[in-house]
């Protein structure tokens, strides 16, 4: 019975087919940790598997003859993964699904609930950018930037060496850890208000930046925008770095999507004075955070424009997360989800990181892939 229903479910998906083809540890080489009920690890009821797409790893899965009842336990990862796949590989990227089965009822429940109760929240560092630049490792939206001041980068520096560890620790308690972190972001923007940082300055760390969208990125804003499927971005860094990534390397905006980021506050002269709201750091970059969310603007500075209204997202219960760190699943807090398919890209250390991905993320795309596994896999969830 639990079979036929399992094949059931995959069928009524399968069978309709698709219709359209830190501050900030996100410097390079940092890892974010969220501690374990920021998310659920499910044990992994099926092996591995590896496909070009999650989409059409579904359809391969479901043709085939029926599981056994208890499946064998999953072969060591190194026997399933070539040996040229490595983080500096340049074949077409894999992606990974640890459960089929549970990714095929969320792809079913969220298909028949339609866009209008789907939201997409997504990290921006290494997430809707790539990870790799030119054949080295790119900058995050806060390691890009250069206050123009040798000896405020190099205090700011300093503050990253004394708080990153304290950050990735496990054994420090959540709730010491969170003051520490709100600590260590204080201390950086007072650094950035004391030294000077100007609107110049962004515009032209930006221009000189290794940072690109991932392809496949426009593809999926146009495709959410024409449903009306609201994106936010959150991140811990600065929303007016962030804002300006888009503008030069997008050269255009899109109506649906918000920033949940820090937000500063600058003179006529175009310097930097304060700081908006409440600070979002590692800890609490989530949907308690939404009240900050703004869209992106026509010009850096710009005073105006803010979420219509919060209230309306949130009753948007069905959600596809993005994320490359398994911490970016607490993105999701303070929102009651009915249904959340989570991707995440593992960018690098893949034969190390594979296991822990895999039973964090519904979808794990390999190799710092494209974003067109995911503009496939929202065209079946909303056709």
């Amino acid at each position: 019975m639990r079979r036929r229903w399992r094949r059931s479910a995959a069928d009524d998906i399968l069978s309709q087919g698709k219709q359209t083809q830190t501050p900030y540890s996100k410097r390079e080489g940092g890892i974010r940790l969220a501690p374990a009920h920021h998310f659920g690890m499910r044990p992994m009821t099926s092996p591995l598997l590896l496909s070009p797409s999650p989409c059409r790893l579904l359809r391969r899965l479901f043709s085939r003859a029926p599981r056994r009842r208890n499946p064998t336990t999953p072969r060591p990862l190194g026997r399933r993964l070539p040996a040229s796949m490595s983080s500096s590989s340049a074949r077409a990227p894999d992606s990974v699904v640890a459960d089929a089965d549970a990714l095929a009822r969320k792809v079913a429940a969220i298909r028949a609930a339609g866009p209008a109760k789907l939201q997409v929240i997504a990290d921006f560092d290494g997430t809707l950018t790539r990870y790799w630049y030119d054949g080295s490792r790119g900058q995050s939206s806060h390691g890009l930037l250069r206050q123009g001041n040798e000896e405020f980068d190099a205090k700011r520096e300093a503050l990253f060496e004394h708080y990153h560890p304290i950050e990735i620790n496990p054994d420090i308690p959540l709730l010491e850890k969170a003051k520490l972190m709100e600590e260590w972001w204080g201390k950086t923007h007072g650094l950035l208000i004391e030294g000077g940082l100007t609107q110049n300055a962004i515009k032209k760390s930006v221009a000189d930046a290794a940072i690109a969208f991932r392809d496949g990125v426009v593809e999926l804003f146009e495709f959410l925008e024409a449903r009306d499927i609201p994106v936010l971005v959150f991140s811990a860094g600065l929303a007016d770095i962030i804002e300006e990534v888009f503008r030069q390397k997008l050269h255009r905006s899109f109506k649906n999507i918000k920033i949940v980021s820090n937000r500063m506050v600058f003179n006529e002269e175009g310097s930097l004075v304060a700081f908006k709201g409440k600070t979002i750091h590692v800890l609490n970059k989530n949907e308690h955070s939404l009240d900050m969310a703004a869209p992106v603007h026509d010009s850096l500075g710009d005073p105006n424009g803010s979420i219509d209204d919060y209230s309306l997202v949130k009753k948007r219960t069905n959600v596809l997360l993005l994320g490359d760190h398994i911490g970016d699943l607490g993105m999701s807090d303070g929102l009651n989800y009915e249904n959340r398919i989570a991707a995440g890209f593992l960018n690098t250390n893949i034969e190390k990181s594979l296991k822990d991905y895999s039973k964090a993320f519904d979808i794990v795309y390999l190799n710092d892939a494209s974003m067109r596994g995911v503009v496939e896999l929202v065209s079946d969830l909303c056709p």
